[in-house]
């Protein structure tokens, strides 16, 4: 399976993300993951690092479950209760995904499902 990560003419370089990803194979959705545990326990809360950490491990559970590993995702969208969480975010997003950054999208929204929420992140992957 081969991504491509073509730059845009007359769009400035993303930082941190592409803003195009192309590839051809099977199509993965993941809803979106918050912080909890196998038990369903929130980890890491009032903690964006940690809750990052486990949300990007629950992600790589589920892409797992289709054989697909953070190379396949294309795609990533990032929802926060605090923008200033982004740099947290992204420290723990780099240790995952090492290699060029998937399209990405990050939205501040007013909360989420649980007040011990602080992100949830969807994915998108090509197998």
């Amino acid at each position: 399976m081969t991504l491509d990560y073509p730059q845009p003419d007359g769009v400035a370089p993303g930082n941190g993300y592409s803003h195009v990803v192309t590839g051809a194979g099977q199509w993965v959705a993941i809803s979106g993951q918050v912080a909890l545990d196998a038990d369903g326990t929130f980890v890491g809360v009032g903690d964006p690092a940690a809750q990052a950490e486990q949300v990007f491990a629950n992600l790589e559970r589920c892409l797992a479950t289709t054989g697909a590993t953070f190379e396949n995702v294309v795609k990533l969208t990032y929802f926060v209760t605090d923008i200033g969480y982004l740099p947290a975010v992204r420290t723990v997003r780099d240790r995952y995904i090492p290699g060029p950054k998937p399209a990405s999208t990050a939205v501040q929204v007013v909360a989420l499902f649980s007040p011990d929420a602080l992100l949830e992140i969807e994915a998108f992957a090509i197998v």
